[in-house]
């Protein structure tokens, strides 16, 4: 008899095959991707605030920042009281726009090229390059997992380097010396520093 598992046998009682999957996963990543694109092109004209008004409300739809917040925060977040998990949780989603906003600024003739998908334990993994106006192609591999009823990115790795696993080794050891609170000012003054750039 055929054995098939667990996370195999709920996909196909819900009626998705796995092709389907990777399809949705795959239009979570070209949907910012398109968006990042849209920004950059019109980054003059909107400036700094108009591409994090602008990104925002796709990166609240494509991310799925309280659990990227909850592995972030480590073994601290079960010891953070409820106001201290969603003050870090709104801080470290405003810095995640106001980064995109800044790092995406120009546009030089950069597209997005979609490589294929695989399938992880529990999760799916996207892999795309971006590529520079002069054909400079950079790594970018997106991790998904399911959220109810669509999928979320969770981490994003770039020429092979976790951007999660980078910000958790760097959290933990904020909040370990000098607390929760600290570490969400100076993640506050980051957002402050893209606003006050400029660009």
């Amino acid at each position: 008899m055929l054995k098939l598992a667990p996370r195999l046998l709920l996909l196909l009682s819900l009626g998705l095959p796995c092709g389907a999957l990777a399809a949705e996963a795959t239009a979570v990543v070209e949907t910012l991707h398109a968006a990042l694109l849209a920004a950059m092109k019109d980054a003059k004209t909107l400036g700094f605030k108009g591409r994090v008004a602008q990104l925002g409300p796709v990166l609240d739809s494509t991310f799925d920042f309280p659990a990227i917040a909850k592995v972030a925060t480590g073994r601290h977040w079960q010891k953070m009281t409820e106001d201290q998990r969603q003050t870090f949780l709104q801080t470290f989603r405003d810095l995640s726009v106001a980064t995109y906003a800044d790092n995406f600024s120009d546009f030089g003739g950069e597209k997005f090229e979609t490589l294929g998908h695989e399938q992880k334990k529990n999760a799916e993994l996207v892999r795309t390059n971006i590529v520079t106006g002069e054909g400079k192609r950079v790594s970018l591999n997106y991790v998904l997992t399911r959220n109810k009823d669509d999928y979320r990115i969770v981490n994003v790795v770039a020429e092979g380097v976790s951007d999660l696993g980078l910000k958790r080794s760097e959290y933990d050891g904020i909040i370990a010396s000098e607390g929760v609170d600290s570490l969400v000012a100076k993640l506050k003054a980051k957002v402050a520093s893209y606003a006050a750039s400029g660009k």
